[in-house]
C-alpha cells in the first residue's frame, strides 16, 4: 500500500495526542511509576491476545530481539517514565509539544552514531523548530488556579522523554533493517523486555502498590489508564513502528510530530484551554522547523 508508512504516523499522532490527556489524568492519581508499569502490562496483554488471535508469528533473529529490547528500554523505561513526570509538572499540551523535538534529537543521534550529516537546511530547521516551542512554552501565564504550571523541572522532564523516544526509533529502524516484522511483535517484544527491566526496579523502590486494589478504589484512574494504554502502547507505538518500517525515520518522525496541532483543539474544546495567537503560531512554527529538516 502506498504512504502506509506515512499514513501510520499520522495515525500514530492521533492516538498519541488522545491518549496523552488520559495518561495525564491517570499520572495524577496513581504516580508516574505505578502507572508506567501499569499500562505496560496491560499493553503486553493485549499484544500476547491480538498476536495469538492473527496467528501472527514470533520467530526473530537474535539481532532483532536485542534492538527490540534495546529500543523498548530506551523509550518505556526511560523516556516515558520522563515524559509521565513532564505530564505532572505541565500537563499534557506542553509536555507533548516539548516531545515535537524528538525528530530534532533523532537527526543528531544519527549523526553521532550513523554518520549522517546535517547540512545546512536542517540547522535551519533545528533553529525554526526551537523557536517555535519557545514559543509556546513562554505563552503560558499562569494564575493561582492554574491546573498545571509551567516549571523548569517539568519541561526538563519533557526533553528527556523526547530524548528517549528518539533513542527508540534509532534502534527500531536497525531491527527492522533486519528483516520484517510485524508491528505488533515488534511491539509486544519492545514492551515485555520494559517489563523484565522496570518491574524489579519498582518493585525495590517499595512505591508500587496493588494494582487491584489500586483500581478497586479509584475506577476512574483504571478508565484512563485503560483508555491511553489503547491508544498509546498498544495502538499508538504499533502504528509509530510500522511507520519507521515503510518509510525514513526523519519523515515518520516529522508526521508524528504534528501532535502539538491535534492537541490545540482538544485543549481548547474539551479542556477548555485558553489559546491565544502566540500558542497557535508557536505550533505550526515548531513543526514547520521539524518539516524543514526533515523534508527538504
Amino acid at each position: 500500500m502506498q504512504f502506509i508508512g506515512e499514513l501510520s504516523a499520522l495515525v500514530t499522532a492521533f492516538c498519541w495526542s488522545a491518549g496523552s490527556f488520559a495518561f495525564t489524568t491517570a499520572a495524577k492519581r496513581l504516580g508516574s511509576l505505578q502507572l508506567n508499569i501499569n499500562r505496560l502490562i496491560l499493553a503486553a496483554i493485549f499484544l500476547f491476545a491480538t498476536i495469538i488471535t492473527l496467528g501472527l508469528s514470533l520467530k526473530l533473529s537474535e539481532n532483532q530481539v536485542i534492538y527490540l529490547s534495546i529500543s523498548g528500554i530506551i523509550g518505556f523505561v526511560f523516556g516515558d517514565t520522563f515524559l509521565f513526570k513532564a505530564f505532572q509538572q505541565i500537563g499534557a499540551r506542553i509536555s507533548m509539544l516539548l516531545m515535537s523535538l524528538s525528530p530534532i534529537m533523532s537527526g543528531l543521534l544519527a549523526f553521532f552514531f550513523l554518520n549522517e550529516v546535517i547540512n545546512v537546511w536542517g540547522i535551519f530547521g533545528i533553529i525554526i523548530t526551537i523557536g517555535g516551542v519557545a514559543l509556546v512554552v513562554v505563552e503560558r501565564k499562569e494564575t493561582r488556579d492554574s491546573v498545571h504550571k509551567t516549571n523548569h523541572a517539568g519541561i526538563f522532564y519533557g526533553l528527556l522523554g523526547s530524548l528517549g523516544q528518539a533513542g527508540g526509533l534509532i534502534f527500531a529502524k536497525a531491527a527492522f533493517n533486519e528483516g520484517e516484522i510485524s508491528g505488533f511483535v515488534a511491539t509486544f517484544i519492545r514492551i515485555a523486555a520494559s517489563v523484565i527491566i522496570l518491574f524489579p526496579i519498582v518493585l525495590l523502590t517499595q512505591k508500587y502498590k496493588n494494582p487491584v486494589k489500586v483500581f478497586s478504589n479509584d475506577l476512574k484512574a483504571l478508565r484512563s489508564t485503560i483508555i491511553g494504554t489503547i491508544l498509546g502502547p498498544y495502538l499508538g507505538v504499533t502504528f509509530s513502528l510500522i511507520a519507521v518500517a515503510h518509510a525514513k525515520v526523519g519523515i515518520a518522525a516529522t508526521l508524528m510530530s504534528t501532535m502539538p496541532i491535534i492537541m490545540l483543539p482538544i485543549a481548547r474544546y474539551v479542556y477548555k484551554e485558553k489559546l491565544n495567537w502566540q500558542a497557535i503560531s508557536g505550533a505550526v512554527l515548531a513543526v514547520a522547523g521539524v518539516s524543514i529538516l526533515f523534508m527538504k
